[in-house]
């Protein structure tokens, strides 16, 4: 993979276009392969599925009532109504977690309960509401049923042999609950994707300090570890890191050999002391395969790969690393776990009137972060949070945001726009 080669009067890489980065990243990612592992179910939640898993027996084994009643002979009850009953025998009870005793004949019926095991004979089970108790043996039925009426034959949840789930997928409580009633004990899933996080800068001190004159806490290192775990990745927070360039590159290279994916925040400006470009080309091929998008805010990212280890440099301000968190580390971290990488194009939106006039800058794609209010027989209100990429309260009160394409200069009031909920 070669790096772009024309170069702004700062030394930077030409912006590319976040799509453009996005599929370049995601490109190389594929050719990553994948760590599994064997997760006992218990466990399983929110890990995917490195294998497809068939059933291996029918769900249920055997027909099922569903409804608390009487198992019978369907064609015994045609015709039945209130005002031209029928009578059938109670000549017998399926007891719950039993197999039935004797067989369901011409006339007769069973006492079953919800859950219960279809006595051999019967086809359909009779709800209470719809007889008629005459005395202890005899039963009045007021309305008829059909064949399969209130009960779950074998295999009609799912057959032996069907797939169950497929690779890939994002174990949820009701999958966990499916695989429970296979008696699927482990399962195969893809590795949880390893994250190394460091913070660059003489002037970050650690959040619990008090930061003396020109210092600052470091924002970054506790909000992308929170980001990270929300994805389900296993976070190794490597600390703040000197801006000497020695130490930065021997904590990097560190990093890149304990993880899948490194970020490291604010080493991505340009200026004397930008040293994230030059430690990823130290580190090795493939290299840097973005350094800088035209995107706001989270223009100047660098991004890059150093043998299966993909590496974020993410810029200083907290709004601008969130941002590019966003865009572009939560795609790469699902393709570690083995997911589908959505991007931010396909994820889920809720149209909103856009309250006022918002100027953009053409070439670049630009985030607008926006509160949503609720409106009466009308598409909720677009409020847009203005602020700078270091005011980290601009995205504690904003709802979502929406985006202003690269072919745009601006968005008028009472424009819908599509607006990305921010979780």
């Amino acid at each position: 993979m070669t790096t772009k080669t024309i170069k702004d009067m700062l030394g930077r890489s030409s912006l590319t276009p976040v799509h453009e980065a996005t599929s370049l990243l995601l490109d190389q990612l594929k050719k990553i392969r994948r760590e599994i592992t064997t997760c006992s179910l218990p466990d399983a939640l929110d890990r995917v599925l490195a294998i497809d898993i068939l059933s291996p027996e029918d769900l249920p084994a055997y027909p099922r009532s569903t409804m608390d009643g009487f198992a019978v002979r369907a064609a015994d009850t045609f015709g039945a109504s209130s005002s031209m009953p029928c009578y059938l025998e109670i000549d017998g009870e399926v007891a719950m977690g039993q197999m039935p005793q004797g067989e369901v004949t011409q006339g007769k019926c069973f006492r079953i309960a919800t859950g219960g095991l279809l006595p051999k004979g019967s086809d359909a089970v009779m709800m209470f509401e719809h007889t008629i108790p005459i005395d202890g043996k005899m039963l009045e039925i007021v309305k008829s049923v059909g064949v399969g009426t209130s009960l779950i034959n074998t295999g009609e949840d799912i057959e032996k042999n069907a797939p169950a789930l497929p690779k890939g997928h994002l174990l949820r409580p009701q999958d966990l609950g499916l695989l429970a009633g296979l008696g699927i004990a482990e399962v195969e899933v893809f590795a949880r994707p390893k994250v190394g996080i460091l913070s660059t800068g003489d002037e970050i001190v650690p959040w619990l300090e008090s930061p003396p004159p020109g210092k600052i806490r470091d924002i970054n290192g506790v909000t992308l570890t929170a980001l990270c775990k929300r994805l389900g990745a296993e976070v190794t927070d490597y600390g703040i890191v000197s801006d000497n360039e020695d130490i930065f590159f021997a904590t990097v290279k560190r990093a890149t050999e304990e993880n899948n994916v490194v970020l490291f925040s604010g080493g991505s400006s340009v200026g004397m002391r930008d040293l994230g470009e030059r430690v990823i080309e130290k580190l090795g091929s493939p290299g840097i395969l973005v350094h800088g998008v035209a995107l706001k805010p989270g223009k100047p990212i660098i991004i890059g790969l150093t043998n299966n280890t993909a590496i974020f440099g993410l810029p200083g301000h907290p709004v601008s690393a969130m941002v590019c968190f966003e865009f572009f580390v939560n795609p790469a971290l699902r393709s570690f776990r083995g997911l589908a990488a959505i991007t931010h194009e396909a994820k889920p939106t809720i149209s909103a009137t856009l309250d006022r006039n918002i100027n953009s800058a053409a070439g670049r794609l630009d985030l607008v972060r926006v509160q949503l209010q609720a409106r009466d027989n009308a598409q909720p209100l677009a409020i847009p949070v203005l602020g700078k990429s270091g005011s980290i309260s601009t995205l504690s009160r904003a709802h979502g945001y929406f985006l202003i394409p690269e072919d745009a200069q601006g968005v008028h009031e009472n424009t819908t726009v599509k607006v990305h909920l921010l979780q």
